[in-house]
């Protein structure tokens, strides 16, 4: 079959990128063709993938996505596909990869109810419904069981039309036979100490990651153990206020902020903990790829994988509503018990050999490239 994979931009570090370039390698690998739309390339095509940026600008990102599509759907017109595959919400979708939450539900919740005369709501919400409406034909690849009782709420979507996947975690993040070497490697390079505490924290867009409550965290350890512990952060995003941040605490000597980057599971295992107290995040790839790796994780339990870190007795989560001061003593106890961090890595390690948190890929290309539903 010819496929038509749809995103609205495509960088090599981001989760739902990275989600998609697996799946659309996994249905290349059985036979498909595969084409890519998308306003934004950027990185190497991995080869053989017809890749087609579309040419619309805009001021503002939902007219943006309106040219977008439109462009879409008259070169879909000239040159047409068997199944046309979004990894953004929009019209027109056979299948759709739910990488994002319900964005109505975000908006009755989460804004003033002013921001729904907004024409960015309008948009938003036109698309979404596109998808998940009663009258919609869209299959649905859900990845958080939290999020699918939310569109259900409040489109009434029909439950046969979601697919739940296991995670897809890939095998290179699991702890390799020399991991130790590594790390060792890894924190030379660094200039990390034996008593030296490393904290990593990875993932595009810093602020919805809740950097800035790490920093909070990091800067209200007790005197001897923040002296011995750095951050380091890593995403695609402006590092500007997060560099006011840290300076106005004082933490200029023991943060560093990187682009992203292919090296993650080098960090992953020369850290001592990943910390991820996101205000929300529909999955959280991160969390599982530090579990495999055998890194202790403090995160927020909104992460739709925060409950893997429970089920493998992995680490720490933190329950709603947030406090920082929770996460402040919650860091504090975990960076100074080495011995808890030990029995942590471990049972990540054995959870790895023992659940399902690698086959995604596979499950969603059988569900694009089975036959239409009448």
């Amino acid at each position: 079959m010819q496929l038509a994979f749809v995103l609205y931009k495509y960088f090599p570090f981001g989760g739902l990128q990275r989600d998609f370039m697996r799946i659309a390698l996994e249905c290349q690998a059985r036979g498909h063709a595969i084409r890519v739309y998308t306003p934004i390339w950027e990185g190497e095509n991995p080869g053989g993938f017809d890749v087609r940026v579309a040419p619309v600008r805009a001021l503002f990102n939902h007219r943006r996505n309106e040219k977008f599509t439109a462009w879409l759907q008259a070169d879909l017109a000239r040159d047409p596909v068997d199944r046309v595959i979004g990894f953004n919400k929009m019209p027109g979708l056979d299948v759709y990869y739910a990488a994002d939450g319900c964005f109505e539900d975000k908006a009755q919740t989460l804004r003033n109810p002013i921001y729904r005369r907004w024409g960015r709501y309008k948009h938003f919400a036109d698309y979404e419904r596109a998808v998940f409406s009663p009258e919609s034909k869209t299959e649905i690849l859900m990845i958080s069981e939290v999020q699918q009782p939310l569109f259900i709420k409040h489109y009434k979507t029909p439950l046969q039309r979601f697919h739940l996947l296991p995670p897809g975690i890939a095998q290179d993040r699991r702890a390799p036979a020399n991991a130790a070497e590594i790390r060792a490697e890894f924190r030379r390079e660094f200039k990390l100490a034996d008593e030296d505490l490393l904290l990593v924290q990875i993932g595009s867009g810093f602020k919805t990651k809740g950097l800035d409550r790490s920093l909070k965290a990091l800067a209200s350890l007790p005197r001897e153990l923040r002296k011995r512990t750095q951050l380091i952060a890593i995403g695609q995003d402006d590092p500007k206020p997060f560099l006011l941040q840290i300076k106005a605490l004082g933490l200029s000597d023991q943060v560093q902020i990187l682009k992203g980057r292919s090296d993650i599971p080098r960090f992953l295992l020369g850290a001592d903990l990943l910390i991820h107290p996101a205000y929300n995040e529909n999955t959280g790839t991160v969390l599982l790829e530090a579990l495999v790796s055998g890194l202790p994780v403090l995160v927020t339990d909104v992460c739709g994988y925060a409950h893997y870190i429970v089920d493998a007795d992995c680490g720490r989560v933190l329950p709603s509503p947030f406090e920082q001061e929770q996460l402040n003593r919650t860091l504090a106890d975990m960076l100074a018990d080495p011995e808890r961090r030990a029995f942590w890595g471990r049972n990540g390690l054995a959870y790895a050999d023992s659940a399902d948190l690698y086959s995604m890929p596979k499950k969603a290309a059988d569900v694009i490239l089975a036959e239409k539903r009448a």
